[in-house]
């Protein structure tokens, strides 16, 4: 069972998949019921498409006509995901969004968002928050830990008279190179340019500016640590 899974998902994803021999069959049976509950969840949601969508339960998709689709797509347990935007959500292929994660294209009906672009084979972690009112793209082979947020917005504060509600918004946008790894509970702020094969440490604030490739960045500000090479 174990052989017969692993060259059915590697066929599926395109690339090597290896599955523990350590696992029950049980335990390997109801993993793939899931699977194929999620498929016929995600089929009725994008019919017309033309990739695979695996959709949880309890998931809720605003404006998915403004959803592009790529191949073995997977949306975890509880997610919530509204693409209204103006170029919409991008997902690429073998692209998973874990449970419970947020991402919201406009932030306020009276500003309308960007969107979101996301690469092939990038894994979102769970709890996750990506708000792409300026604009998030995030490279392929990209991966992120738990709870990571992307800001993609900022409330303008320079008029000491008006409440800051009221001054309105600034966007720059955020982007993240290819085959980058962002650990858990990291904070992207607004303008943030992270290069490739960029490592972002646990709970570290990026915030704007330009972060150079291959290289490892932590703190609050994040800040250059050392080179991966």
């Amino acid at each position: 069972m174990h052989t017969v899974l692993c060259k059915l998902i590697s066929k599926k994803k395109g690339e090597p998949f290896h599955v523990d021999a350590n696992i029950p069959l049980s335990y390997l049976l109801r993993t793939v019921l899931e699977w194929f509950a999620m498929f016929v969840r995600g089929a009725f949601v994008l019919a017309h498409k033309r990739g695979a969508l695996f959709k949880g339960r309890n998931v809720t998709i605003r404006a998915a006509g403004k959803m592009r689709i790529g191949k073995n797509v997977s949306i975890g347990h509880n997610c919530y995901i509204d693409a209204m935007s103006v170029d919409g959500i991008a997902f690429g292929d073998n692209v998973s969004i874990q449970k419970y994660t947020t991402i919201e294209c406009t932030g306020s009906v009276r500003f309308i968002g960007k969107g979101l672009i996301i690469g092939n084979s990038v894994g979102i972690g769970s709890h996750s928050f990506l708000g792409c009112a300026g604009g998030v793209e995030i490279g392929d082979d990209t991966i992120t830990g738990n709870f990571v947020s992307f800001h993609s917005e900022n409330h303008n504060s320079s008029g000491p008279g008006i409440p800051i509600r009221l001054q309105g918004v600034s966007r720059k946008g955020i982007k993240v190179g290819k085959n980058c790894w962002i650990g858990a509970k990291a904070t992207i702020l607004d303008g943030a340019v992270i290069g490739d094969g960029c490592i972002i440490a646990a709970n570290s604030v990026v915030a704007q500016g330009v972060y150079k490739s291959d290289a490892i960045y932590g703190g609050a500000p994040a800040r250059f640590i050392k080179n991966r090479l």
